[in-house]
């Protein structure tokens, strides 16, 4: 089959994320919690597909929150609270959710930039988080200097470097009760030499070498994931053209092998506002979840059916493709 030059620039000639699937993509028992509490951020990072930066406002509103809360307390199956952003330290609810979550027994997961704690009201964040046993897992999408500070900023490795450090002072990389994981993303690709994300492990040894050998610093796992045509990796990819071709390579590396553990399945991406969604990519995409008559879900929803399995079918778009491409990639990292 020959392709026009018109559906060759159009996603649609990707064929559809359940084609490749062979059936709909459904949900499993929820067990993860994921909130984005805003868009605030210290940073305006390249690759943030949430697009935050520090002249975002959007955050929780009270109203939101005290449904949260309501939500951790009453659903026991809930196992983790991941909190984002923007910087989530930063926007509204983040030490109530923390609170909440832990006084729980929940795993809280924290996702952290670092340079946070150089901000002022913030300098606390490494013993507040070891107080209270937060896991972090912190952005740092290279261990060489030059290529972290193009993708988030010129003095932010330094900083990240800093951040480590105190860190490990305070436990995390040594205490297994407070897990240090850093997170891999890839540069946005700048012409068609596309990539698969480099092997998990393999990098890790040589993340936990550098940094060891460099700065004495420790940690636990390194996460390798996957840049997503979203936010402004979608921006970057368009402005160049290469939008289509990059969806395109990542549809051709579909591994099917990887779909029986997309974060997408057994958790809820919560917005600011109180919208539901099938994963934190389909937040940015404003692509919601839905009931099975086609509602979109909302916090006021789950709590209102006194269940959180509201959702059958998980909502999907090509983009999905890059969860599942090579070795897959979630929030928690390679998924093979």
């Amino acid at each position: 089959m020959v392709l026009s030059f018109e559906s060759i620039q159009d996603t649609s000639a990707v064929r559809s994320f359940e084609s490749a699937l062979g059936q709909p993509l459904t949900k499993q028992m929820i067990r993860v919690l994921q909130i984005n509490l805003g868009r605030r951020c210290n940073l305006a990072c390249t690759h943030c597909h949430v697009e935050a930066g520090p002249h975002r406002t959007e955050e929780l509103s009270d109203a939101v929150l005290e449904q949260l809360l309501q939500v951790i307390e009453r659903f026991p199956q809930i196992q983790t609270v991941d909190l984002t952003g923007g910087a989530p330290e930063m926007n509204y609810g983040f030490r109530p959710l923390v609170e909440k979550a832990r006084s729980h027994q929940k795993e809280v997961i924290v996702r952290s930039n670092l340079t946070i704690f150089f901000e002022s009201g913030f300098e606390d964040l490494p013993e507040y988080f070891a107080q209270h046993q937060v896991r972090v897992v912190a952005s740092l999408p290279c261990y060489l200097q030059d290529n972290v500070d193009k993708m988030r900023g010129q003095g932010v490795y330094d900083a990240s470097i800093r951040a480590l450090q105190r860190l490990n002072d305070v436990g995390y990389g040594h205490n297994p009760n407070l897990m240090l994981d850093l997170v891999y993303n890839p540069p946005v690709p700048t012409d068609e030499n596309f990539k698969l994300t480099p092997s998990q492990a393999g990098l890790e040894v040589d993340y936990k070498q550098y940094l060891k050998t460099q700065f004495d610093i420790s940690f636990d796992h390194l996460l390798t994931i996957t840049n997503l045509p979203i936010g402004r990796t979608r921006f970057q990819l368009e402005h160049r053209g290469l939008l289509q071709s990059y969806t395109r390579f990542l549809a051709s590396h579909h591994n099917s092998s990887t779909v029986a553990g997309l974060m997408c399945r057994n958790e809820l991406s919560i917005d600011y506002k109180g919208n539901v969604y099938d994963c934190d990519f389909n937040q940015m995409a404003e692509v919601p979840a839905q009931t099975p008559d086609g509602t979109p879900v909302t916090v006021q929803t789950l709590l209102e059916a006194g269940t959180l399995e509201v959702i059958q079918t998980i909502q999907t778009r090509p983009y999905c493709y890059g969860c599942t491409a090579g070795s897959g990639s979630s929030c928690g990292g390679a998924l093979t």
